[in-house]
């Protein structure tokens, strides 16, 4: 089963696809979305939820987003048709790193994508490059909440402590002006509805050839989470503005 099946249907119960509240999405969106009529645009959008949720609270905006994945575009149509938000919002199939926009955007959105640019600060020069002047970025990585196992660094890689990415954020010319660290509930909801839905979706059809691949998928990836990155990870989401020296 190809990677983004796997993904739509671990994500089936989250369509926001990161370890965060419906409070917590709304707070940040509202920090994000000052005026309420700002273009946007997110990079590794998935099945567009954050798109859709702005859309949806603000009817003067606009909205793209792009991402490799065409189960997650179309249900972010879907959904979007759903919702009555079509007419404002477009979707672009292809790798984020290559994105090319034709204007810049009041808001730029990355939540759980930095791999696509290769990191964290990557990941803001990448978005710099779309935002109009007075612009914000809407960012979500992960970090080491405390010191990561052989097994959970193999698995993410070089990630900083809580602090520490955010001094590398500000040293690259960035202010916070909203911020949300992800709560144990909050991460543990997250893994047990994406491991749970691949799980059930497998034991809703037996028949189905895709369905011991997937039950296996869902096994590791808990045994992975409990067993290796549970208490060691964590998921910061940052509203930054750009800092006036760096203008």
């Amino acid at each position: 089963m190809k990677h983004e099946r796997i993904s739509g249907l671990a994500h089936a119960e989250r369509p926001v696809r990161a370890p965060l509240d419906d409070e917590a999405v709304q707070r940040l969106l509202a920090r994000g979305l000052p005026r309420g009529d700002e273009r946007v645009l997110d990079l590794g959008c998935g099945s567009g939820e954050w798109l859709l949720r702005a859309l949806t609270a603000h009817p003067g905006v606009h909205a793209e987003g792009v991402d490799v994945s065409g189960d997650a575009l179309d249900l972010a149509r879907r959904a979007a048709a759903a919702r009555g938000v079509a007419g404002r919002l477009v979707l672009h199939r292809q790798e984020a790193a290559g994105f090319e926009a034709s204007r810049p955007f009041d808001l730029v959105l990355c939540v759980g994508s930095g791999h696509a640019f290769g990191g964290l600060l990557p990941t803001l020069a990448a978005a710099r490059s779309y935002l109009a002047p007075g612009g914000r970025v809407l960012l979500g990585d992960g970090f080491w909440a405390d010191t990561p196992s052989p097994e959970a660094f193999g698995i993410f890689g070089e990630l900083d402590d809580l602090a520490t990415t955010v001094d590398r954020v500000v040293a690259a010319g960035w202010t916070p002006v909203e911020g949300h660290v992800s709560s144990r509930r909050e991460l543990d909801a997250y893994e047990w509805a994406c491991w749970g839905s691949l799980a059930s979706w497998a034991l809703d059809h037996p028949a189905d050839p895709d369905a011991p691949e997937v039950l296996a998928t869902a096994t590791a990836r808990r045994t992975e989470w409990l067993h290796h990155y549970r208490d060691s990870w964590g998921f910061v989401t940052l509203v930054l503005r750009r800092t006036p020296e760096f203008r």
